[in-house]
């Protein structure tokens, strides 16, 4: 029979959603399950985001819409971000996507030929390796270990652009690892990639709106106006608004870039569809209570992660100031045997499938974000699970010997 493409043989299923899945099935029968798994915010939108989709379905058109997005939401997308400190674009420089996963996606496609060296830090949100495998990128990781709270060193970047790759990808807040910058560490940062302009610069920065501690949210556009020709933008609805299903992404950069965006999604989705460019619209435009208070909720749960995690001999996790996880490094569990069920812990996976199966407790392997000494803890489960599923994540340690 006919043969599938070669690039399949690179595209591999999400990590995490494996995670995820096994963790709904022992739920279905009837484990106690909970989940520090998917990356979701668990929380629904406000009543003015329902409203404008119900009134746009009642006026629905039944019309094909614009490639690059409605003027309308384009505006709302241009108020958003000029209130983040990025001003001076305009619908000509932006387009939009079904998530910010396929903005992503169209991007390399846009920007990388076969070969071309796309570099993003180590550790990385799992999506980053595998699209740049399907386009046939040469990925460059940059490793950011614990021991320096995850983040690029301006010497590690000037080593990295040294090699001209095509993109280099910059997430801030980062996920896995919550891991946000300083005015100060990006003002570095950006100093090193002004010296190289053969790079272009993507900043993933969907959870810019969550950021914690009164440390800011900092773009290298701040630092360094001038790099707005190479320096691309990316948001989303998902986590700042509490809308991942509705799937609506954003992009803001040079014109020839959100041209060719836009014309990827003539021949890939066409448009947003109306019902999702109305929620999206007032979602932007419309009260601002709900995600506000989110991110003092999300402070108070990091901390409350943070104390569990620091109440472990031998464990280490860099404070996260932003989105919602903690990356904690657990290798002080390796080479260690779980005492009640035998269970040896060799590897992250080893720990995590151990805890999911003895606590019902599950977590992402650290090693699907290229980081296999840690694992990731998602702390947005339901507000009456979050203490029991630390308390049984400290009972799993102490029953290690």
């Amino acid at each position: 029979m006919p043969q599938l493409a070669r690039r399949m043989g690179r595209a591999k299923p999400s990590a995490i959603m494996l995670v995820a899945e096994k963790a709904r099935q022992l739920k279905a029968q009837g484990r106690d399950i909970i989940s520090f798994s998917i990356g979701v915010p668990n929380f629904l939108p406000g009543a003015h985001v329902y409203e404008a989709a119900r009134i746009a379905l009642e006026r629905d058109s039944g019309q094909y819409g614009s490639n690059r997005g409605t003027d309308a939401l384009l505006d709302a997308f241009l108020k958003h971000i000029e209130s983040a400190g990025l001003t001076g674009y305009t619908r000509a420089h932006c387009a939009t996507g079904i998530g910010a996963k396929h903005v992503l996606y169209n991007l390399c496609e846009a920007l990388l030929d076969e070969g071309d060296g796309f570099a993003f830090a180590t550790p990385y949100w799992t999506t980053y390796v595998d699209i740049g495998e399907i386009v046939g990128a040469r990925i460059q990781l940059l490793p950011c270990p614990p021991e320096q709270d995850y983040k690029l060193v301006p010497d590690q970047l000037e080593a990295a652009l040294a090699s001209k790759p095509k993109i280099f990808l910059f997430n801030n807040p980062a996920n896995p690892t919550g891991m946000v910058y300083t005015r100060e560490e990006i003002s570095a940062l950006a100093d090193v990639v002004a010296r190289h302009p053969d790079t272009w610069i993507i900043t993933d920065d969907i959870y810019h709106r969550m950021v914690f501690d009164g440390v800011g949210y900092h773009n290298f556009l701040h630092a360094r106006p001038e790099l707005r020709e190479r320096v691309i933008f990316v948001d989303s609805l998902s986590k700042t608004y509490g809308m991942p299903g509705w799937r609506v992404g954003f992009m803001a950069g040079p014109e020839a870039v959100a041209r060719a965006v836009t014309t990827l999604n003539s021949n890939h989705i066409t448009n947003v569809p109306e019902v999702a460019t109305a929620a999206a619209i007032a979602a932007f435009d419309g009260p601002q209570d709900v995600p506000a208070a989110k991110v003092v909720e999300f402070q108070a749960r990091r901390d409350q992660v943070m104390a569990a995690l620091e109440s472990i001999p031998g464990l280490v996790c860099p404070m996260p100031r932003g989105a919602f996880y903690a990356f904690p490094d657990v290798s002080v569990a390796f080479g260690r045997t779980h005492t009640p069920t035998g269970l040896r812990i060799e590897s992250d996976v080893d720990l995590c499938n151990a805890l999911l199966e003895a606590k019902g407790v599950a977590c992402v392997p650290g090693s699907a974000f290229g980081e296999p000494r840690a694992l990731r803890i998602s702390y947005t489960c339901p507000e009456a699970q979050l203490a029991p599923g630390l308390q049984r994540f400290r009972e799993f340690f102490a029953e290690l010997a």
